[in-house]
């Protein structure tokens, strides 16, 4: 086995399991690529790494340097790992109502959290953090949804990886946050194979399911436009949050996968999907594992109680 010469060296690489056993149509067969298994544990160390060696490349950061960043919680955790090991100073604009696991994780890892509105969710850190950052010119502004440096480490990163483990790919389903993930992946599959399909998942209108956004709730991320996301995807799958919460359990007791609840969202867009199609293989995202969540109760607790906790706990 290969030594590393960093934790921030095993980013990326992430593998890929069958989980057919879900489909609900038996010629379609799904698979989950296990973004949990990043040394942070989500699919958000990717940009992380991306976004900081970007701004690296450009002379915007050096040694002691202030970072600044909105986040319900993976973005600012990948963040404050890599910002420890280089030597920067992380603030993270974090909503007040997050899990406390993910607010532990950012104070291990160093860094200083600027607590938002909790009620406002993540559009409302986004807020703050262009406010300081505004107030404060001197600090470095990554601003994960509008850094190309974002949806271009799943252009080089995720996308490869996926053609390459799974070259007979017919569908790729990802929930819809800050869109890199789909903008990255699905330009690199529709560029290398162009009959693959992309599908985001996204919570209905007026619904949180938080780490997921409608666009019709008024706030784009820049990066969706300008990688074309209206012409890029194929489609949208509508989940609701009782649908995360379900199909979240589901991977764990019946495929073994301990994931976030934004995963269990993507497996139910997936599921949406197979429905739909004659055959196929579906590919989709766990974003990140379960560990973050234990405290919300979405694991053990009744489904339509955790549900309507929502307004109160930032879960996803």
């Amino acid at each position: 086995m290969a030594v590393f010469s960093s934790v921030v060296d095993l980013v990326g690489d992430t593998p890929i399991v069958d989980v057919s056993q879900l489909s609900p149509n038996p010629r379609v067969r799904i698979l989950a690529k296990l973004e949990g298994q990043n040394p942070a544990g989500s699919v958000k160390d990717r940009i992380a790494l991306g976004m900081i060696e970007a701004a690296e490349a450009a002379g915007e950061l050096r040694p002691g340097s202030v970072l600044l960043e909105p986040s319900s919680g993976n973005t600012g955790i990948a963040l404050a790992m890599i910002a420890r090991i280089r030597g920067y100073h992380l603030k993270i604009v974090l909503p007040e109502n997050v899990t406390v696991e993910r607010r532990q994780l950012l104070e291990a890892y160093g860094a200083e959290i600027i607590d938002s509105p909790g009620a406002e969710g993540s559009n409302g850190a986004v807020r703050l953090a262009e406010k300081l950052a505004a107030e404060n010119p001197e600090w470095v502004f990554l601003y994960q949804y509008g850094n190309e440096a974002n949806p271009e480490a799943h252009r080089t990163g995720t996308g490869p990886e996926i053609l390459k483990d799974v070259p007979e790919i017919t569908h790729f389903v990802a929930g819809l946050g800050t869109s890199g993930t789909l903008m990255g992946v699905g330009s690199y599959l529709k560029e290398h194979k162009p009959d693959v399909e992309i599908y985001a998942v996204e919570p209905p209108s007026g619904e949180r399911v938080e780490g997921l956004r409608n666009l019709d709730d008024g706030y784009v991320p820049p990066v969706f436009d300008r990688w074309g996301g209206m012409e890029l995807l194929d489609g949208k799958r509508i989940v609701r949050p009782v649908e995360s919460l379900t199909w979240t359990r589901r991977l764990v007791s019946e495929a073994g996968i301990f994931a976030g609840i934004s995963s269990g969202a993507a497996m139910a867009g997936a599921a949406k999907v197979a429905e739909r199609i004659d055959e196929g293989v579906i590919v989709f995202v766990v974003c990140d594992g379960g560990w973050k969540y234990l405290s919300t109760g979405a694991y053990t607790e009744p489904i339509d109680e955790i549900a309507e906790r929502l307004d109160d706990v930032i879960y996803f």
